[in-house]
């Protein structure tokens, strides 16, 4: 990173590159359970559930590129490993075990609440600090608050269906 660049960060470096670090195991765990409870979605809309996961894996791995870039720009590593993931998420990881689909919607709602909190926190910690990964934050944190609008209103759908016979 550019040294104005890292200058102009109005709190610990290396405290906001942990932050990131953390946000970004997170994203990758919620890329592969999103992803793999897209492949595995049985049960009642399936088809439904299993495209809105699969988008939103796509933009976990979006999410993912972004950190990686700033934690970069901010002279950090990436965690490199899988295993590293683990380690450092705050949200964890629920193994798609079970392919029912209002199981692998309430798994993700779970996932993207954590995701939001954690977003939150980020934004609050960099809101007058660094106006760049604020800004990178806060778009992220509309996608994860979208995310969980998106899962909410198929499990709403789903419990029309079934309260309709259909």
């Amino acid at each position: 990173m550019g040294t104005k660049g890292r200058s102009i960060i109005g709190m610990n470096v290396d405290d906001l590159v942990e932050m990131l670090n953390k946000a970004f195991a997170d994203e990758w765990l919620a890329y592969y359970q999103y992803w793999m409870g897209a492949k595995l979605a049985k049960g009642p809309m399936r088809e439904a559930v299993a495209a809105e996961l699969l988008q939103h894996a796509t933009e976990e791995l979006g999410h993912a590129e972004m950190l990686a870039l700033r934690i970069i720009q901010l002279g950090g590593t990436p965690p490199l490993s899988p295993k590293d993931w683990y380690e450092m998420t705050n949200c964890g990881y629920e193994p798609p075990e079970d392919p029912y689909t209002e199981v692998l919607l309430d798994q993700n709602i779970r996932g993207e609440q954590c995701a939001i909190e954690v977003y939150q926190k980020l934004a609050e910690a960099t809101k007058d600090t660094d106006p760049i990964t604020y800004n990178m934050v806060v778009q992220i944190l509309a996608d994860e608050v979208e995310h969980e609008e998106d899962l909410q209103a198929l499990v709403e759908d789903i419990g029309l269906m079934k309260s309709r016979g259909a």
